[in-house]
């Protein structure tokens, strides 16, 4: 056995070798593509510029107080923003695995079509990138090569050429695109829905084309495909067990299984306030820790009708105590309701006889401050140590998560619900009613189980309807831009705002470029207006 075990020398694999130009091959080329999905969920856990300062999402301070991102008072130029990074590292994950596909690997004949499908996810996620970044900083750098150097001289292209960069980009990629690939992948129908938003956003513009609007409608027509999404509920699509289901074009994903950062989603902890800091409520609690300080406004809470199935998926009404308590205001127990936000106020008696059993906050009282409290009622405002009180958000509540972060739910980017009210607003840009009224009723009678519910449709009844339907899955803020109607309501509907509000459109249209990147290109970069 020695002497044979002496005939040859044992063949070492020095991994510490592995360069990309020995182990990309086209066995492994997906690999590279697998690599810009990793980074897409870094975007879309990115909440900044999404949602404060529009009129369904504030701030939870007190309306007196001041936030750039929400009332747009003192609003400047950051060092760097991670909205513009985490994209352009899409951007360049993307360049890199098109350049490799294109230039580096020796492709089989029989493997074409596994080198057209790379390429064509890589620039679907690359116009998605770019689509965001040009959302909310307006022409930006058109890079498309692989970052191989030191450079110091990007320059910004125009707004247009960037939407005409990502319709050519998206364009390129549908034909060879899957229509139902793999889950998580990037396919067919999320990149027509993604150019229909596209084309959609243009339309608005001086120089979008008159067909736009119609070419909207037509690509939402097309990623709609014969789903109904009327074969399940609201309330089934949020279900924590169905996250991979037909109404889903394309999602973030995240889960229980493999490296610790597919563990790593947070949105479970948006809109909400520090619930642990309530008597009967431990910090390992069903609702999580809060993120961030961005709350509902009054007016987000007032959409939801009656009959509305959405209002019990998105909000807690209630807010449950999860460990016995006998020390404190009174005793409580597990399965005790511990806040009750009524949807109509409640009378003084009815009022009255909740608070002897827990606090009551009325439609008019949710948010910063404290109500007087009711002589002669167990639970006393003065008692609650948490100023701020609002049902939370329940629709992106996990089952598996810690704390304020590593939670497994996937983040929904494109819903079907959503193709019908960009189909909504597209028809209604091309002054087809009839059509605009069909794609909004289909979403509100999956609501409200009423059919044809609206007879007349505005652009304010789809953004109600956008509200309701996708509220914190849409980027409100852009949506608002687009439809030319952020500052009308943000003066109506945003507390901080119509407080002491400090929007200016000649400025706050545009985000302002981060400073590093005028630093680093200082002889080509341009700041936006204003900042």
């Amino acid at each position: 056995m020695l002497l044979n075990a002496c005939e040859s020398y044992i063949e070492e694999k020095i991994y510490s070798d592995i360069t990309s130009e020995n182990f990309i091959t086209e066995d492994t080329a997906d690999q590279l593509v697998v690599g810009v999905y990793t980074q897409v969920r870094s975007v879309y856990k990115n909440y900044g510029y999404k949602f404060q300062g529009t009129d369904i999402f504030t701030n939870q301070n007190d309306v007196t107080a001041t936030s750039s991102a929400n009332d747009y008072v003192g609003f400047t130029a950051p060092n760097t923003n991670s909205v513009w990074s985490n994209n352009y590292d899409v951007i360049a994950k993307s360049n890199t695995a098109i350049n490799r596909y294109e230039n580096q690997i020796d492709w089989s004949t029989p493997r074409l079509a596994d080198k057209a499908y790379g390429i064509a996810q890589a620039k679907g996620l690359r116009a998605l990138a770019f689509f965001n970044l040009v959302q909310q900083f307006g022409g930006v750098v058109l890079d498309l090569e692989e970052p191989q150097t030191i450079r110091s001289d990007y320059t910004r292209s125009t707004e247009e050429e960037t939407y005409t960069l990502i319709i050519e980009e998206l364009e390129a990629a549908i034909p060879d695109l899957e229509v139902a690939p793999e889950a998580g992948r990037f396919s067919k129908r999320a990149a027509q829905h993604l150019l229909a938003e596209v084309y959609l956003t243009r339309a608005y513009k001086s120089y979008g084309l008159s067909t736009d609007f119609a070419t909207a409608a037509a690509l939402a027509e097309s990623a709609i495909g014969s789903y109904d999404i009327r074969s399940q509920s609201f309330a089934q699509v949020f279900d924590f067990n169905n996250q991979v289901n037909d109404e889903v074009l394309f999602a973030a994903q995240w889960g229980s299984e493999g490296i610790t950062a597919d563990k790593n989603n947070n949105k479970h902890a948006l809109f909400m306030y520090q619930v642990f800091n309530l008597p009967g409520i431990s910090r390992v609690n069903s609702y999580g820790l809060k993120s961030g300080s961005d709350m509902p406004t009054p007016f987000f809470y007032s959409l939801f009708a009656d009959n509305d199935s959405r209002e019990d998926v998105t909000i807690h009404r209630a807010l449950i105590a999860n460990e016995d308590e006998t020390g404190g205001i009174a005793p409580i127990s597990v399965g005790d309701t511990i806040v009750y936000f009524p949807k109509v106020a409640l009378s003084a008696a009815e009022l009255a006889d909740h608070l002897d059993r827990h606090w009551v906050y009325q439609p008019d009282q949710y948010g910063f401050g404290r109500p007087t409290d009711v002589p002669g009622t167990t639970f006393l405002y003065s008692e609650n140590t948490e100023f701020t009180n609002f049902p939370i958000f329940k629709k992106f509540d996990d089952q598996d998560f810690s704390e304020d972060g590593e939670g497994s739910r996937d983040t929904f980017i494109f819903r079907v619900a959503g193709t019908h009210l960009i189909a909504a607003e597209a028809y209604l840009g091309a002054n087809n009613l009839a059509s605009a009224l069909n794609h909004i009723n289909i979403v509100r009678e999956r609501a409200t189980g009423v059919a044809n519910e609206y007879t007349s449709i505005t652009i304010d009844d789809i953004l109600n309807e956008r509200a309701l339907e996708l509220a914190a899955e849409d980027d409100r803020w852009a949506v608002l831009k687009r439809t030319g109607k952020l500052e009308e309501r943000i003066k109506l509907y945003n507390p901080a705002v119509i407080d002491h509000g400090a929007f200016d459109a000649s400025i706050h249209l545009l985000r302002p470029i981060p400073d590093q990147e005028l630093t680093l290109s200082p002889d080509t970069m341009v700041q936006n207006p204003g900042y």
